[in-house]
């Protein structure tokens, strides 16, 4: 019997178990959905199903428990959403919204369509070749899946035939369409956080994200570029996101060219990597503003508390159980926020957790970064 009001989670990884707090902090209760039990956000509610989204029995179970659904990934195909908005269950971001975003070739062509600037690219079907892209985008180039492609998944750098080939039998292994596009020869990659409700919509600091083997590795709050680039990057995400008549929480990825353009690389329908700086940084956290944007509460400020932040993601450096190695080290650090998302199993190159540090010298607390998440073996 419910008492309180249930928001409904579509995944349980790290991203919701952290929405998970900050819904729990606010007073309402929370439902989740993943295809294994334990899960990280599974772990912090009674109301786990256990399923996933072709089994209808599983579907509706979840709807029953949740007053209001949303998601942690963009994975789950927009018709499974739909089939929540027609048993009468309200769905932030939308069903419409998601199905704009998560093919990511209808992503790039819907931000074109909008004069938003974005890499060149094409469609990639069975009668294109290698030749015919290396025409319209250079040698080199990069293809992708349209689909379920994350940290790197789904993508590969194309510089010759044999190279193509490879990598379209490799990538139509996770999703049977593709897009190519054009090599982008970035000097950062930023990355901006937006949440909007009906009456709102606001951003938060402008970040540089930097990649290890695809995967984000750090975090530097706020990008240190100049105001005006901050300002275009800024107004660039709103765009993106009123483009898909998007709700709730965004997070866009960008390069910043070398010739100082701007470029859309992705966008992503929920609390993004990049923002979990903001859990001690900010004023309101990307994952408090997730549940109040859902709940078209209004929005809490995004200012940082300090000049700088710095996030770095604690991969896994082994495959195997749950251990961690140096973990009273870190903890001796007294300005250190660390946090573990309690997953059951380590790989290598798997999100394990992050820390964060806060502070007046931006050289200062990186190196201290790094050298912390260096000691953490996981």
């Amino acid at each position: 019997m419910k008492n309180r009001f249930r928001i409904g989670i579509l995944g349980g990884g790290q991203l919701a178990r952290m929405s998970a707090y900050q819904a729990y902090k606010l007073g309402f209760d929370i439902a989740i959905l993943e295809k294994t039990k334990n899960s990280p956000a599974g772990q912090l509610t009674h109301n786990e199903c256990v399923g996933w989204v072709e089994n209808k029995k599983v579907l509706q179970k979840f709807a029953q428990a949740s007053d209001i659904i949303t998601l942690e990934n963009e994975f789950v195909d927009h018709q499974h959403l739909k089939y929540f908005e027609k048993l009468g269950k309200k769905v932030v971001p939308s069903s419409k919204t998601i199905s704009l975003i998560q093919d990511k070739y209808l992503q790039k062509k819907t931000l074109f369509k909008k004069d938003i600037p974005v890499p060149q690219f094409y469609e990639v079907s069975a009668k294109s070749n290698y030749e015919e892209l290396a025409a319209l985008l250079g040698a080199r180039f990069i293809l992708k899946s349209r689909k379920l492609g994350y940290d790197g998944y789904g993508n590969a750098e194309i510089k010759d035939q044999p190279g193509y080939n490879k990598a379209i039998e490799k990538l139509s292994k996770r999703h049977n369409q593709l897009l190519a596009e054009r090599f982008v020869h970035f000097e950062k990659e930023l990355a901006v956080i937006v949440a909007r409700t009906k009456k709102e919509i606001i951003t938060y600091p402008v970040v540089e994200t930097i990649q290890k083997n695809h995967i984000c590795h750090i975090v530097i709050a706020p990008a240190q570029i100049e105001e005006r680039l901050k300002k275009q990057a800024e107004e660039i995400a709103i765009e993106c996101v009123k483009s898909v008549n998007g709700f709730g929480i965004f997070g866009i990825e960008m390069f910043l060219c070398k010739d100082g353009k701007i470029l859309v690389n992705e966008m992503a329908p929920r609390p993004h990597n990049s923002g979990h700086f903001s859990i001690e940084a900010c004023v309101t956290s990307q994952f408090e503003n997730h549940i109040r944007s859902v709940l078209d509460l209004p929005l809490g400020s995004t200012q940082m508390i300090m000049p700088f932040a710095v996030m770095l993601n604690l991969l896994g450096k082994k495959n195997y159980g749950r251990k961690i190695f140096n973990y009273k080290k870190a903890l001796k650090e007294n300005d250190i926020h660390l946090h573990l998302y309690g997953k059951e199993e380590s790989r290598i190159g798997r999100k394990m957790g992050h820390i964060t540090i806060l502070g007046d010298d931006l050289d200062e607390i990186l190196k201290r970064a790094k050298a912390v998440e260096k000691e953490i073996i996981i």
